[in-house]
């Protein structure tokens, strides 16, 4: 069946409000948003919010780029390392439990694989570029629509960054998908148009009674708790315990 008022079958048009997966969905919806939200819970968005709160200012970057040093040189900020790198030298890295101890440093570079490497190539679209987890899902939309975004005009897409299977093909990630819909949630209750894939994940959260549970027994904590990194999961769990807003704003995301 042809919907009208959609020319673009897959770019949601219809809709004030849109939801996508992954860094094909956002580069699909990013040439028609005004505004782009990107999470992933675990970990990066999750680290971004906890840093911005501590007063950190966070460049994104591609992951496994072999210039990340020369990039956090050039910016006079220190670079994020592996989980299992982190050391007294050297504390920062893609841990939001890290990240909450960690001493307090102005920049921060932190590359990841889905979240990191989405917003990094989102800030050539135009759009304005948004950070969101479950922490802060409240301040996000409440933030979204002080600046009249997801109204007529000033589309915005929602992008749920998603992991990666062993090949390298996108696996959709329950801890993304909460993550964007308690963003959404909150939009479609506010009176935004949302569109059919955004309102089936807003519907997806609303329906999930206990939000924590469903986190902490999702595959990626359980990947992370079985390495150690239980800590991330505790951090990442916690449903709208900020109001930090972290917005890319020349290359690095600081509070709105």
């Amino acid at each position: 069946m042809v919907v009208p008022g959609r020319p673009d079958a897959f770019g949601q048009t219809d809709s004030d409000v849109r939801f996508e997966w992954g860094p094909t969905g956002a580069a699909n919806l990013a040439a028609d948003a005004r505004c782009l939200v990107v999470v992933d819970v675990l970990s990066f968005t999750t680290s971004v919010t906890v840093c911005v709160s501590r007063g950190m200012t966070v460049f994104p970057y591609r992951w496994g780029e072999a210039d990340a040093a020369d990039f956090a040189h050039a910016h006079r900020a220190k670079l994020a390392v592996r989980r299992r790198d982190v050391s007294v030298e050297h504390p920062w890295s893609l841990s939001p439990a890290s990240l909450s101890a960690a001493p307090v440093t102005p920049r921060l570079v932190l590359p990841s694989p889905n979240g990191s490497t989405i917003a990094s190539s989102a800030q050539s679209t135009g759009a304005t570029v948004v950070a969101a987890s479950l922490r802060n899902a409240g301040a996000v939309a409440r933030w979204l629509m002080a600046q009249r975004f997801g109204t007529p005009g000033r589309p915005v897409a929602i992008i749920a960054s998603g992991e990666r299977w062993p090949d390298d093909s996108l696996r959709p990630a329950l801890e993304d998908g909460l993550g964007a819909g308690a963003v959404l949630h909150r939009l479609g209750a506010a009176g935004c148009t949302l569109s059919t894939e955004a309102t089936a994940m807003a519907a997806t959260f609303a329906a999930t009674t206990d939000v924590e549970a469903a986190l902490r027994s999702c595959g990626t904590a359980y990947r992370l708790v079985q390495a150690g990194y239980g800590g991330d999961v505790d951090v990442a769990a916690v449903l709208e315990c900020d109001e930090a807003v972290p917005v890319l704003t020349e290359g690095a995301f600081s509070p709105a």
